[in-house]
């Protein structure tokens, strides 16, 4: 299927959305201490966004029961908030969608509880590094082997494991709009990007080197075969003809 095009005014929107989920995210950062839950997390978000008029997409979306996403250390997507107290060293990735009057916004970030370890804070720098090089490939006239292959190159870099089953996405006024935004590939291959797109990028790594996944009975959650930790980052980003326009930075 043919992308979803934008116009200026529906990207308007999508970035309003945006800047709330934004805004979210930036309050997380400051509830992530020691001693907090998942659960508590989730429940502020759905507070947050209620406050601003906006509501969390993926709540009941093919049954998902929550606000968010939380995945902890080696789950890696898809976690279901739970009571279990964050310890200082852990690190959490929170994905969630919001929906403002009809348009969507994507955006997951990973936190660093307390004083993760020195190779964890470098994995998590280094994927969000990824995210960045990723995203400056977002441009008319690349394609979308040029924003997976700017992902994998980093990976290789590092020596990290790329979890592949698990993709960016098109987005607007459906959370998964074609195309599929891989998270590896080579340069100059795959659907050309057109200004008017939007699209998620949005790199796993894991400190194993393999990346390889598996789900649990739950259908949602997905954790790493080999146990290592895993992170996330992930921006919601308009291709135009002045350059990628990340809708989920706050600006």
């Amino acid at each position: 299927m043919d992308p979803i095009l934008k116009t200026k005014e529906e990207i308007g929107y999508m970035r309003e959305a945006g800047r709330i989920l934004r805004s979210c995210h930036q309050h997380i950062e400051q509830w992530m201490i020691p001693g907090i839950t998942t659960a508590e997390i989730n429940e502020r978000v759905e507070e947050f966004l209620a406050a601003r008029g906006a509501t969390p997409e993926q709540k009941g979306y093919k049954g998902y029961p929550y606000a968010t996403c939380a995945s902890v250390n080696e789950v890696v997507c898809h976690g279901f908030p739970g009571e279990e107290e964050l310890a200082s060293g852990d690190v959490v990735t929170i994905d969630m969608v919001v929906n403002k009057d009809g348009w969507l916004a994507d955006s997951a970030w990973t936190y660093g509880i307390g004083e993760p370890s020195r190779s964890i804070r470098k994995l998590m720098r280094r994927t969000e590094k990824a995210l960045e090089r990723a995203i400056a490939q977002a441009v008319p006239g690349n394609t979308l082997g040029d924003i997976g292959s700017a992902i994998e190159r980093t990976a290789r870099l590092y020596r990290y494991g790329i979890v592949k089953p698990l993709i960016g996405h098109g987005i607007g006024q459906y959370i998964h709009e074609p195309p599929n935004v891989l998270p590896y590939g080579k340069r100059r291959t795959g659907t050309m990007l057109t200004e008017g797109m939007v699209i998620t990028i949005e790199p796993i790594f894991t400190k194993g080197s393999s990346g390889a996944v598996v789900w649990d009975e739950d259908g949602w959650t997905v954790r790493t075969v080999d146990g290592s930790w895993g992170v996330q980052y992930e921006h919601t980003v308009a291709i135009t003809g002045n350059g990628p326009l990340i809708l989920t930075d706050g600006t």
